[in-house]
């Protein structure tokens, strides 16, 4: 019997551990490295397929751009497929927008990983990772299923198994434009290449690094200060979480900064409560694995 319908699917957010520019291409895009875990704040989508080709979207909470990113997924796998079928997409938005944390394209791969079992498609993974790159950068990430080690523009991706971590986000009701923080003079670009084997090795050849340990003193944001310039609100959320936790680091192009709060069963301290107004906080867990994992073969 054909999928009908497909409720409370989740499209959980990331976090960047560090985000290193290292060189340009002669395109003009830049070449990251980075450590992208998944974290527990996620969105929830809701699908209902449509037999007349229809792709309608509606919000259940926050209301999102007339055309997001994850209509135009869904409107991309509609066509690489030639399928006459459409969907009813219901979203209830939790990921703050312009955080930095992948929010749209989280959406966005969780559509195509739906709709790609709603009508029956069967398309492998590696075929859904080519067409999200299309869309944006973060999305092979959200599509591949695990934490992972992520070069290129994105499209590079190296899992890892990482223990998993309390971490305390906070997102400023401020965000800032990415294209600013690219074309800003303070964005430095050429950061030595991590090699991973390296920080393999530091953690004494375990596959399973504790990274928390291991970048607890490592690499940076090299979008932070050129974000800083623009957004004073990341400064100080930045200063509340350091002044907390003992650390702290924007993710993404911001405005969310983040704090390492332990990897025991209850974190070292609590989420400060003198939030900003309109700011946003909450205390999260990383993730293992991506819940829709295996959701699309190999």
């Amino acid at each position: 019997m054909a999928v009908r319908s497909l409720f409370d699917v989740p499209a959980p957010a990331k976090l960047n551990l560090f985000l290193h520019v290292v060189g340009r291409r002669p395109d003009g895009y830049h070449l990251l490295q980075s450590i992208f875990v998944l974290i527990d704040w996620c969105d929830t989508l809701h699908f209902e397929a449509r037999s007349d080709g229809t792709l309608a979207r509606h919000d259940l909470g926050a209301e999102l751009p007339a055309d997001d990113l994850c209509l135009r997924a869904a409107r991309a796998l509609q066509v690489a497929s030639s399928t006459a079928a459409g969907a009813d997409i219901s979203i209830e938005k939790k990921v703050p927008w312009g955080a930095g944390m992948g929010g749209g394209s989280s959406d966005a791969a969780s559509t195509l990983l739906a709709l790609n079992t709603l009508w029956g498609l069967h398309w492998p993974l590696h075929r859904l990772m080519a067409l999200g790159l299309g869309l944006g950068a973060d999305i092979p990430f959200f599509l591949g299923g695990s934490n992972a080690f992520v070069e290129g523009i994105g499209e590079r991706l190296t899992p890892l198994r990482l223990p998993r971590q309390w971490l305390a986000v906070v997102k400023p009701s401020a965000h800032v434009e990415t294209r600013g923080i690219f074309q800003s003079p303070l964005l430095a670009r050429n950061t030595e290449p991590v090699i991973l084997e390296g920080l393999f090795a530091s953690a004494g050849g375990s596959s399973a690094v504790d990274f928390g340990q291991v970048l607890g003193g490592f690499g940076r944001n090299d979008l932070q200060p050129p974000a800083l310039s623009i957004c004073p609100e990341i400064e100080r959320a930045a200063s509340l979480l350091e002044a907390t936790f003992g650390n702290s680091r924007m993710t993404g192009s911001g405005s969310a900064v983040f704090a390492r709060a332990g990897t025991d069963e209850l974190p070292v301290a609590t989420m400060p409560a003198d939030l900003e107004a309109g700011w946003v906080g909450r205390m999260c867990r990383s993730l293992e694995h991506h819940p829709l994992a295996g959701w699309a073969p190999d």
